[in-house]
């Protein structure tokens, strides 16, 4: 099975995990980082790192970046062709840039979590595990 690790809270990824769960089979298991305090502990990243960049975790390997959605296009039929596409080296030297631009710009306009991360961490903490 195959983990994807995304920012729920970010419009733009949420839309595009959305559209990916529609076309997806059960050999995907889509995570929200926001809300979920076990994530850092199994894919081993900082709050920051799982907010920075899109994470998979496949065969027990961890994953980040533009490969993370060549995974995600290998595992989900009608999105198949892409892998193949963007597989080839080259494409994939400019998939990444192209990723690495986008998703700086997405971690600055949902920096703003990071500020709430200790105050959701505290709220959780003192209300469900006293």
């Amino acid at each position: 099975m195959v983990k994807v690790f995304f920012n729920n809270s970010c419009n733009i990824c949420r839309a595009e995990i959305n559209h990916y769960k529609k076309h997806s089979d059960n050999s995907v298991e889509w995570i929200d980082v926001t809300t979920n305090e076990e994530a850092q502990k199994i894919t081993s990243k900082s709050y920051k790192e799982l907010l920075r960049r899109m994470h998979v975790i496949q065969d027990g390997r961890v994953i980040d970046g533009a490969e993370s959605f060549l995974i995600i296009w290998k595992n989900v039929p009608k999105y198949n062709f892409l892998y193949k596409i963007f597989k080839i080296k080259p494409l994939f030297f400019i998939l990444n840039i192209f990723y690495e631009i986008a998703a700086y710009f997405l971690f600055i306009k949902n920096k703003h979590l990071l500020k709430n991360e200790k105050n959701f961490y505290y709220f959780i903490k003192r209300n469900f595990y006293q």
